[in-house]
């Protein structure tokens, strides 16, 4: 349980860092510049620094630390929700920005910016986590030093396979970001932690289960078994068609190519007032009343 308690140690030392890198951009630079760069920087760092702590439990854990998937999933459940809590607007994934900027809610220059913060901090972060391994504080992260350098692929499918299941984890997981971003966040960040769970559950044992080409270009690119050309149809044209189609899905549109909506009719804003019927008196046939209340009825003598 001491490597836990250190890799515990750990997550809570990126996350005061990022905050802290965050509380002091916010004060010192202009919200264009912090929330292009800085937000997405410190998000992709503490997403990457993250995730490749956890990814070493997941790996190295069962046979090495005598704890089972059930704790590190356990572990990923609560840094997502954590993640998404202290990230503060920012994505640390890049498919999610190109959707804002499909969306209109972001231009081509702040989606460029933000791209290459993303690319930073993912770097800073893989950077950050391999000094902590060559430390060798426990026998697991002694273990994980030898190993880095000599990692294998994540792919352990074939290619179409694999693209279509990281493409498959983008598309429902875009799908839950699109619902919960018109939901309170309450209920919106344990959703999203939820699906990325699952998600990392069922799909990880194929590709590892990314759906994020920042993380995963930290993550595996630099490992053997695979050419560059095959990451980058898995892991960045995967993912990056799996959020097109749910954006597709779930507006009928991509506002930025074309406003036609090709899956859902739209309706009518406006309404055409019914005429109304006033109840017979005295044996009358009902009037009708037109605009302004007045009868169309003949007057009688």
């Amino acid at each position: 349980m001491a490597t836990l308690d250190i890799s515990i140690a750990f997550f809570f030392l990126v996350l005061g860092m990022c905050q802290a890198l965050r509380w002091l951009s916010k004060r010192f630079l202009s919200p264009g510049t912090y929330g292009c760069i800085a937000r997405e920087l410190a998000g992709s760092l503490q997403l990457c620094s993250s995730c490749l702590e956890l990814r070493m439990l997941m790996e190295i854990g069962p046979w090495g630390g005598g704890f089972g998937l059930d704790v590190a999933l356990t572990l990923l459940f609560l840094l997502f929700a954590v993640h998404g809590a202290s990230f503060d607007g920012a994505s640390a994934n890049p498919t999610v920005c190109v959707q804002e900027f499909l969306l209109l809610e972001s231009s081509l220059a702040a989606t460029a910016t933000k791209l290459l913060a993303q690319a930073a901090g993912t770097g800073t972060g893989w950077a950050l986590t391999k000094l902590f391994w060559s430390w060798e504080l426990t026998q697991l992260h002694f273990i994980q030093s030898l190993i880095s350098s000599e990692c294998s692929s994540s792919i352990h499918t074939s290619l179409p396979h694999a693209a279509f299941v990281e493409g498959t984890c983008s598309f429902f997981f875009h799908l839950v970001l699109l619902k919960s971003r018109q939901s309170h966040p309450i209920w919106g960040v344990p959703a999203l932690a939820a699906t990325a769970t699952f998600l990392t559950y069922t799909a990880g044992p194929y590709t590892g289960a990314f759906f994020n080409p920042a993380l995963a270009t930290a993550s595996t690119f630099h490992c053997s078994g695979n050419t560059f050309w095959d990451y980058v149809q898995v892991y960045w044209l995967g993912p990056l068609a799996g959020m097109f189609s749910a954006l597709l899905l779930y507006q009928g549109n991509i506002p930025r190519l074309f406003q036609k909506n090709l899956l859902y009719s739209q309706k009518s804003k406006y309404k055409i007032p019914k005429a109304k019927v006033t109840a017979p008196v005295g044996g009358d046939k009902p009037q009708q009343k037109g605009k302004g209340g007045k009868s169309k009825s003949e007057p009688r003598a």
